[in-house]
C-alpha cells in the first residue's frame, strides 16, 4: 500500500475493484463531468453503487461544521487519493448518523432549483443573471430563478440586467436584506472586472 504521501489518481476507465480503496478516512480530491471540485474525508463507499460520501469543511465558514457531499462515481472524471487514513476502519469505527429525511429533502430542493435554472436558460436569461445566481448561491442557500429574476430569501428581487442598483424589496421588504444582497452584487461585479484586468503589481523581469 502506498505511504500517506503518495497521490494516487484513478479515472472511470480503471477497473472498478480499484475503488475499493476507498476506505474510511481516506482524503480525496476529485472533479466531477461537470466539471465540479469537491476535496473532503471518506465517511462511506457502497462498491454496489458507487456511490462515495466526503465530508468537507462547511461553506458556513463554522468551526467544527461540515457538510456531507454523495458523489455517484459514474459521474466522476477522477478521484484523487491524496491522504489514506492512518488508522483504517477495521470494522469497530463508529460512523456519524446521517439524518436522511433531512439529506432527502436537501436533495429535492436542488432538484428543483436545477429545473428553475434550466427554465431560466430555456427562457433566455443572459451569461450574466446565470454567473450570478450561482455566485449567490455561494453565500445564501435560499435563491430561486423566477421568469428571468433572481430571487433571494422571498425578499430580494434581482431583475435584468443583474446591476445592484437592480436589486428591489419584495413587497413592503427588508432595507437590511436589500442592502446585503446589494452588496453581494457589488462585491460579484467588483470580482469580474478585477479577473478581466490584467494584473499591475507583477513586478518587471529584470532583464540584466
Amino acid at each position: 500500500m502506498p505511504n500517506t504521501t503518495t497521490k494516487i489518481i484513478y479515472t472511470m476507465a480503471d477497473e472498478p475493484e480499484e475503488f475499493n480503496l476507498f476506505g474510511v478516512g481516506t482524503v480525496i480530491s476529485c472533479r466531477t463531468c461537470f466539471q465540479e471540485e469537491f476535496e473532503g474525508e471518506v465517511v462511506a463507499f457502497d462498491y454496489q453503487t458507487k456511490l462515495l460520501c466526503i465530508k468537507c469543511p462547511s461553506k458556513s465558514g463554522k468551526a467544527n461544521v461540515h457538510d456531507i457531499r454523495m458523489l455517484n462515481l459514474d459521474y466522476v472524471e477522477d478521484v484523487n487519493v491524496k491522504k489514506e487514513p492512518t488508522n483504517p476502519a477495521n470494522g469497530t469505527q463508529t460512523l456519524l448518523p446521517l439524518n436522511i429525511e433531512k439529506i432527502a429533502g436537501r436533495a429535492k430542493q436542488h432538484v428543483k432549483e436545477r429545473q428553475r435554472l434550466a427554465i431560466a436558460l430555456s427562457s433566455g436569461v443572459s451569461n450574466d443573471g446565470i454567473k450570478l445566481y450561482v455566485a449567490i448561491t455561494k453565500t445564501i442557500t435560499e435563491v430561486t430563478m423566477q421568469n428571468k429574476n433572481i430571487v433571494v430569501m422571498n425578499q430580494v428581487t434581482i431583475a435584468p440586467p443583474y446591476r445592484p442598483e437592480n436589486c428591489k424589496p419584495i413587497g413592503k421588504g427588508d432595507g437590511d436584506a436589500v442592502n446585503h444582497v446589494r452588496r453581494i452584487v457589488e462585491k460579484y461585479f467588483k470580482d469580474q472586472q478585477a479577473q478581466a484586468q490584467p494584473s499591475q503589481s507583477q513586478p518587471r523581469p529584470n532583464l540584466q
